[in-house]
């Protein structure tokens, strides 16, 4: 398994810590020795259940965890760092990886214990994601100390960094964002006559960037009377090979008609806005 810590580098510019993924070949390896196992472990990772991504917008999802160390282990070292990652597929061989995009902040319970927060930072538009991607990941974190070696430094003597990864500690369910739409009428409409409503299902591309229709699913038609608060499910359709969905009702009440779907491991619950209908 490769070696995932972050390799910590001040900004000339900014003067700020910049996060670099390091990969140590076998060759460089061999030159200059390899992290020993730092004396870290962690536990009582917690992270949102699921993390609705869309095509644009960074999501950052919190992530908090107690780190234990060992009492040669220094964590408030300028020169130490943990941050959290998630990962797709084993923790051996990932197909996926999502880190934070700084170090997780942690703060001392005791001599050997820390409670750690960070986040786990996904950048869509970036190509961070392949449809494929949408599902379970599991959580993870590291934990790197330099111990006064330079990461920049071609000459840095890696046997003496110490390194450890920890997974896998917690699962999230990362989904491609859904939007619903509807749109029902006439309006207004005689008691006693048809409504229909007319929308569209759809979910996030991570591959192009843009929303596209998703087929074959069930979306239901609901009702909530005027003056009320309660959705009541009237029927249930299926989203046609673009996304569409079209359902027909009596119209009997004032009141709000929307879609609403269930949601997938792949794809969250969503619900379109009501739209209020005047039965005279």
């Amino acid at each position: 398994m490769r070696t995932r810590a972050k390799m910590a580098a001040v900004s000339a510019v900014t003067g700020a810590l910049a996060l670099t993924a390091l990969a140590v070949p076998a060759a460089q390896a061999a030159d200059s020795g390899t992290p020993y196992t730092l004396d870290v472990s962690f536990s009582n990772f917690k992270i949102a259940s699921a993390i609705k991504v869309g095509t644009t917008n960074v999501v950052s999802a919190k992530v908090t965890y107690t780190l234990t160390h060992g009492t040669g282990v220094d964590i408030t070292a300028d020169d130490f760092f943990t941050d959290a990652f998630i990962y797709r597929g084993t923790f051996d061989d990932p197909t996926n990886e999502v880190y934070d995009d700084d170090s997780s902040t942690c703060t001392a319970t005791s001599s050997t214990t820390a409670n750690c927060t960070g986040s786990v930072d996904i950048h869509p538009a970036d190509g961070a994601l392949a449809n494929a991607d949408a599902g379970t990941w599991h959580g993870a974190a590291e934990a790197i100390a330099f111990n006064g070696q330079d990461p920049s430094s071609s000459s840095i003597d890696y046997s003496k960094v110490g390194y450890k990864d920890q997974g896998p500690l917690a699962t999230t369910l990362v989904q491609r964002n859904s939007a619903l739409t509807v749109n029902a009428g006439p309006e207004p409409v005689t008691k006693g006559k048809t409504i229909t409503s007319t929308g569209k299902l759809s979910r996030a591309n991570w591959e192009d960037g843009k929303y596209h229709g998703y087929t074959g699913q069930p979306v239901k038609l609901q009702f909530r009377k005027a003056g009320t608060s309660t959705y009541t499910t009237v029927k249930t359709v299926t989203s046609d090979s673009y996304g569409n969905v079209k359902a027909t009702a009596t119209a009997t009440y004032d009141g709000y008609w929307r879609f609403s779907f269930a949601g997938t491991s792949t794809t969250p619950a969503v619900s379109a806005a009501g739209d209020y209908v005047d039965v005279s």
